[in-house]
């Protein structure tokens, strides 16, 4: 586990004492013991009041709250408070605020109003950083760190003049020379020749396309940046609290940020978890980010926000159904997560979020059902101390990098319409509806634990994975590659010799050229075994050079040519996906690369229930989710880790219902 002072499953959420009169305190941690809380996120948003002015630090209030919490048995993820500055700040230091691409100052009144790069931000953090560290490092409820909150949530990147030098500084250590960084932003192009570093400006608003590398190195710099500052107060509590883990809260596929290269500077991983209920898909992409978030931390990691009921800032923010909540957390559990906390532990009287559901909501506790549900979860999680640190058993991977995704969707493109998460999503959906086990990888990670390796719309691709993805393929790999892979390099310049040149080998083809279809149109496939099927979006112009075709178009000027391709290469296999096609094929394209890897799901089951099974050296587990309204029977063993009932003759899952069973060695 993270921390021996938590010894089960952390469970809890954001408190948020401050926004209280202390008598309620006490009320407080009578319903965290009734609710099984053992840990909470304290101080997140209380700059303010730590310090009231600037330099003038009061610590009494929080001193109080940390030893009642501690005498009552509650652990505390203790915040840096660094997420939102006092408004003292912005007086003093108008130069921290922030300044959108259209020249908008955004100021205070809401939150994370700082400049990643201001000296004074920088500062005035590092003080109240050191401070708190300092205070309580040797406080017996320490538990964690919490730095900052959702950092790029609402000002991932910012244009003022602050920032314009500090993209400078970045652009020297990258490129060292002007004569480098012109040559990889292609300054020919349009006389955008640089002759002095001061000229360099982030992409403003312009009259047409900006130069694509500086966009993409804006957006490098943006979440460097970001990242700088977490490094920063990182080096503080390191010094003083060396054992102490730290963590910030991620937003899952969230583009501004470079979670890879975060995870790596993170002692666990935290995630905000938000899913839509009226999205009947919403589990389906909540379990997306939950092997995305174990992916990045290669192990277990915290579900460190959700709500207990719904949030506040959708157009119509609807109700989690009963179950429904209880249900996504033990999703989160099954796919990694040995924490399951909420925003936030009492619902808000006051402020833009007092409609955003807690785990203590504004109505009596003895009429509350969201209320009945958070207790008996949290006293249900006491009872899985035996599946913490199991991992998962994983086979395939899809790859995913911020970079490609940046530069991916940048302006100028044969069609605006591919889009990073929806590519992911495309091949997730159906792995996840088949219960295949789904990692996520760098492009430039080991792949050889993986026998199918999934690759959509890599665009931009460095020497380096190239290499990486062909050495897969050859050692004996299944790789399923689609459409606009391979184009260009990490400087957004064409890689010439054909598309995909670093993969012509490997995919046995060469595209000669590519169209988008027209928005709303579709074209026709037809397979060797003469099936027919429509595709949409995108088509590739290809031409074989080794590869055998699986499907071929059958309109137009391009009826006949390849569609989807497969190429043996060393001792594996490349799919290639020219085009878009519906869905049921590329079931049954995966169904194939699946079966000649040796791929399974866990066990069969019908269809809406999601099955998830984590492995430890001591034992297996085998979780069961029903995503239905309706009950579900799986014919499966194992000793029930909730009731402690041994089921021999199968299982009966009620609507919106779980089973995790310890199986039998």
């Amino acid at each position: 586990m993270f921390t021996g002072k938590v010894p089960h499953i952390i469970y809890g959420g954001d408190y948020n004492p401050e926004q209280w009169p202390e008598e309620t305190w006490a009320e407080d941690v009578r319903l965290m013991r009734e609710a099984g809380v053992n840990l909470v996120s304290l101080g997140i948003f209380s700059w303010a009041k730590l310090e009231p002015r600037p330099g003038e630090y009061d610590f009494g209030w929080l001193d109080r709250i940390l030893g009642l919490l501690h005498r009552e048995g509650v652990m505390v993820n203790l915040a840096t408070a660094t997420a939102s500055p006092p408004p003292w700040l912005a007086k003093l230091h108008p130069e921290s605020l922030p300044v959108t691409r259209d020249g908008t100052t955004l100021y205070p009144g809401s939150r994370q109003h700082y400049c990643p790069s201001s000296a004074a931000y920088k500062e005035c953090a590092a003080a109240l950083v050191r401070r708190i560290a300092e205070r309580y490092k040797d406080h017996p409820a320490l538990a964690m760190w919490h730095v900052n909150n959702e950092y790029g949530c609402h000002v991932p990147e910012c244009y003022c003049d602050t920032s314009a030098a500090a993209f400078r500084e970045w652009l020297r250590e990258r490129y060292g020379t002007l004569e480098a960084l012109n040559e990889a932003w292609g300054t020919a192009f349009w006389s955008q020749h640089y002759s002095e570093w001061d000229e360099i400006l982030p992409p403003h608003t312009t009259p047409t396309f900006a130069n694509p590398t500086q966009q993409l190195d804006f957006r490098r710099f943006s979440s460097d940046a970001l990242l700088d500052l977490f490094e920063m107060e990182k080096r503080i509590l390191r010094e003083v609290t060396p054992g102490v883990p730290v963590t910030t809260n991620f937003m899952g596929f969230f583009k501004p940020v470079d979670y890879w290269k975060w995870a790596a500077r993170e002692d666990l991983v935290s995630q905000d978890s938000y899913p839509d209920p009226a999205d009947p898909e919403s589990h389906i992409g909540a379990a997306m980010v939950c092997d995305l978030m174990r992916s990045l931390g290669e192990g277990p990691w915290v579900l460190m926000e959700q709500t207990a009921s719904r949030v506040n800032w959708r157009r119509r923010n609807v109700l989690k159904k009963p179950g429904q909540m209880r249900l996504w957390s033990y999703q989160a559990v099954a796919r990694g997560a040995e924490g399951v906390m909420f925003f936030q532990w009492r619902a808000s009287k006051a402020g833009a979020e007092k409609f955003h559901g807690a785990m203590v909501p504004h109505v009596k506790s003895e009429i509350s059902r969201s209320w009945r549900e958070v207790k008996q979860l949290g006293n249900e999680l006491k009872k899985l101390d035996a599946m913490q640190g199991a991992g998962g058993e994983a086979e395939v991977a899809i790859l995913l990098d911020w970079e490609n995704w940046w530069a991916l969707e940048l302006d100028s493109k044969p069609s605006a319409d591919v889009r990073m998460l929806e590519g992911i999503y495309s091949f997730y959906k159906l792995l996840f509806e088949a219960n295949i086990p789904v990692d996520f990888a760098h492009p430039e990670a080991n792949l050889s634990k993986y026998r199918v390796v999934i690759s959509p719309h890599l665009y931009l691709v460095t020497d380096s994975s190239a290499a990486n993805l062909n050495r897969f393929v050859r050692d004996g790999g299944k790789l399923v590659m689609s459409f606009f892979s391979g184009i260009v390099d990490e400087n957004e310049h064409i890689r010439l010799g054909g598309y995909p040149a670093p993969f012509r080998e490997m995919l046995g083809l060469v595209i000669e050229d590519f169209t988008a279809i027209p928005e709303g149109e579709t074209e026709r496939i037809e397979t060797q075994d003469g099936e027919s099927y429509a595709c949409d979006s995108w088509l590739d112009l290809i031409h074989l050079e080794g590869a055998e075709v699986l499907a071929s178009h059958t309109d137009g000027f391009y009826a006949g040519t390849p569609a989807v391709t497969r190429h043996a290469f060393g001792e594996g296999a490349a799919y290639y996906l020219g085009t878009r096609p519906e869905e049921e094929y590329v079931k049954s394209l995966l169904q194939r690369a699946c079966r000649e890897a040796g791929v399974e799901p866990p066990l069969e089951a019908p269809s809406g229930v999601e099955v998830v099974r984590r492995k430890s050296d001591t034992g297996s587990f085998l979780f069961l989710l029903n995503h239905n309204e309706e009950p579900a029977e799986v014919q499966v063993s194992g000793r029930d880790l909730l009731t402690d009932a041994r089921r021999v003759d199968g299982v009966r899952i009620e609507p919106f219902g779980i089973v995790i069973l310890e199986e039998q060695r």
